[in-house]
């Protein structure tokens, strides 16, 4: 029986989230990107659906993570790690690259219904068990002075679909179907229920 798990992420919300749990966790301090030095790289495929990206890019980091434990030798234990899309008619909206981008994603997402899709995984050895939180969330009409003020405070830039709900976007949400903590970044009723599955409880 493992006493802890690793948290293969550098989001500070989803570690304040397991924080608060109280969550038997250590931090994984994995590197992204394209290039060979990296740990992992979570690029999107061509034409690869929003579902099918956001399971595999989750699996992609829990893999890197497991292989990370085993090349510096460290204490195995389950590798626990996420990835939260934002998806408009089927399309993927990474993480702004710059101000320009960030306007873009905006407009895209005023007075509309979007999805966010968070997918979490743990792996231990062969041993991989996944789950899925989809949340509906509505986003009032932006008007161009909103859009340039929220991008002024720097909030868009590091999360997907350009908005932190957490945050000063949160009054730009006018209605949500489903997980809050999800759209945050870590669902923590399906979070809860899968790290079960490895013993681990949070009561």
């Amino acid at each position: 029986m493992n006493k802890f798990f690793y948290l293969a992420s550098q989001s500070p919300r989803r570690k304040e989230i397991l924080d608060q749990l109280r969550a038997p966790y250590q931090l994984l301090k994995l590197v992204e990107g394209p290039n060979s030095a990296a740990d992992f790289d979570e690029t999107p495929l061509k034409n690869e659906n929003p579902v099918d990206y956001v399971r595999r890019a989750a699996f992609v980091k829990a893999d890197a993570g497991w292989k990370y434990l085993v090349r510096h030798d460290l204490e195995q234990a389950p590798v626990l790690a996420i990835d939260t899309t934002v998806t408009v008619n089927n399309n993927i909206l990474g993480k702004p690259e710059d101000a320009t981008h960030a306007r873009v994603m905006l407009r895209r997402l005023s007075g509309r219904s979007h999805q966010v899709l968070t997918a979490v995984t743990m792996k231990f050895g062969d041993t991989v068990v996944r789950e899925l939180s989809t949340t509906d969330v509505k986003m009032k009409k932006l008007e161009d002075n909103e859009i340039e003020a929220y991008i002024g405070t720097g909030e868009p830039f590091g999360k997907a679909g350009g908005y932190g709900i957490q945050g000063i976007a949160s009054i730009f949400i006018s209605h949500i179907a489903g997980s809050y903590s999800g759209v945050v970044g870590l669902p923590i009723y399906e979070t809860s229920e899968l790290i079960k599955k490895f013993g681990f409880s949070l009561l």
